[in-house]
Order: C-alpha cells, then sequence, then structure tokens
C-alpha cells in the first residue's frame, strides 16, 4: 500500500509537471495530491507512528479518507452522466457556449465545439445558432465572433446566426442568451466538451430553461483526467453559491 501510494503520488507531480509546462489552469490540485499521496506513502511504509496511533483515531482517519474518496467518486459520476448520449434532432436552438480564443483563432477546446456544432446545423437546417461568449485577455475578438467566423468557413448561413458578446462565464452564457431570444420555452442544445455539459444543463434548468440537451464535444485525451478533477470542484462551488 505505501509503495503503490508513493507511486501514486510521483505520478500526480509528474503530471502537474506536464500540466504547468503547458499552461494549464488549476494544475496545482495535482502538485497538492502528489505532495499528499507521497506523504502518506512514506508515513504509512517508512515510520512508525501509524502504529502508535490509537485504533479509534485509526478508524476516524480511514473513515475521513473514505468519505473522501466516495464523495469524489460520486461527483465524478455525475460528470460521467452527461458525458454520452445524441442530441436531439428538432432543436430550435443550439447554444455554442464560449471557450478560449488564442489571439485571433480558436482554442483546441473551442474549435472541438465549433465542429460539433456544425455538424448539428448541417443536419437539422431549422435551428438556429446562438454564440456566445465575450473577450477576455490575449483574444483579439470576442469568442462570440470567433465562432461566428469559423462557421461561416465551415458554410453554415450567417442569418442563422445570433451573437452574445458579454459573457465571462457559463452562468452568464446561459443568462445573456435569454436575453436574446425566447430559449427558456424552446428546444435548446448547448454544445460544450463532454466533461462540462452536466454542469451546464444543471445551470441552465436552474436559469428556468424547460427543455434543455447536451451536445458533447470531445476534449483532448492527455488533459481528461485535469478536466475531469477540475470539474468535480467546479461543481461544489457552483453548489456552495447556490447556482445548482
Amino acid at each position: 500500500m505505501a509503495t503503490a501510494l508513493l507511486i501514486l503520488g510521483i505520478l500526480c507531480l509528474g503530471y502537474y509537471i506536464s500540466l504547468t509546462f503547458f499552461g494549464m489552469d488549476f494544475s496545482i490540485v495535482w502538485l497538492l495530491a502528489g505532495l499528499f499521496f507521497c506523504f502518506l506513502g512514506y508515513f504509512l511504509g517508512w515510520t512508525r507512528l501509524w502504529t502508535m496511533l490509537p485504533k479509534g483515531v485509526k478508524a476516524s482517519l480511514c473513515v475521513l479518507l473514505l468519505a473522501g474518496v466516495l464523495f469524489f467518486v460520486f461527483l465524478e459520476a455525475l460528470i460521467i452522466s452527461g458525458m454520452g448520449g445524441h442530441p436531439r434532432k428538432d432543436l430550435d436552438y443550439v447554444i455554442v457556449l464560449g471557450a478560449q480564443v488564442r489571439g485571433d483563432h480558436p482554442s483546441r477546446a473551442l474549435r472541438k465545439r465549433i465542429e460539433k456544432a456544425a455538424d448539428y446545423l448541417e443536419k437539422n437546417p431549422s435551428a438556429k445558432a446562438i454564440l456566445s461568449g465575450g473577450q477576455g485577455p490575449g483574444e483579439e475578438m470576442t469568442e462570440a465572433v470567433c465562432i461566428q467566423r469559423e462557421l461561416l468557413k465551415m458554410g453554415i448561413d450567417k442569418e442563422r446566426m445570433i451573437l452574445e458578446e458579454n459573457s465571462t462565464s457559463t452562468w452568464e452564457n446561459l443568462d445573456f442568451c435569454a436575453e436574446l431570444a425566447p430559449v427558456k420555452e424552446k428546444r435548446v442544445g448547448l454544445v460544450t466538451q463532454n466533461f462540462h455539459v452536466y454542469r451546464s444543463l444543471k445551470l441552465a434548468k436552474r436559469q428556468g430553461y424547460e427543455k434543455v440537451y447536451g451536445i458533447p464535444a470531445p476534449s483532448q485525451w492527455s488533459y481528461q483526467p485535469h478536466f475531469m478533477v477540475r470539474e468535480a470542484f467546479a461543481l461544489v462551488k457552483e453548489k456552495l453559491v447556490g447556482n445548482i
């Protein structure tokens, strides 16, 4: 057990280094996890402190650790529940949630969302698209404009697009889109990364969206563990602030 924990800790530290090298946000969680597992492995395998603890203390620590693991597994199960499935074919609107724009080009994540939206819009010519996302640091245009530009290149008619260019979060994406079109009463699909579908749907339903469905876009496999862990923390945060 101690050796396995040390190996797990080293793997987490290595993953942290790779994420940091590529400038991934929230990577510090892997540093903390690596240090925790390394310490736990050392504590259990190479010191006598564990054997010296009273049985009641040992039992309490084990219960706390098990509860934490089960809670994390529960959160991940919720996230996974939104990752599969196929979108309805009769949606009235498709909301493309914004993601980072690098200069004047979509990031890899945003590119995947755009491709997914284009595929749906091509197969469902009656659906309209609401392109959502403001302009953040390092972005030369709003995310909405970037999405529109790429969809135009893919042959989607500009008349089918509505731009929402002021939002800076998923909550604002959904809130501001509802000011531009009657999406809360219509059949609406949310285009976002697969790990983000569950939270997005919960936020939409909290805001009064009645018929909302996920349209999951793939994410880069090498970053998927990080995205899944980050999303679990995001779910907890949204719950604490009352958004879900």
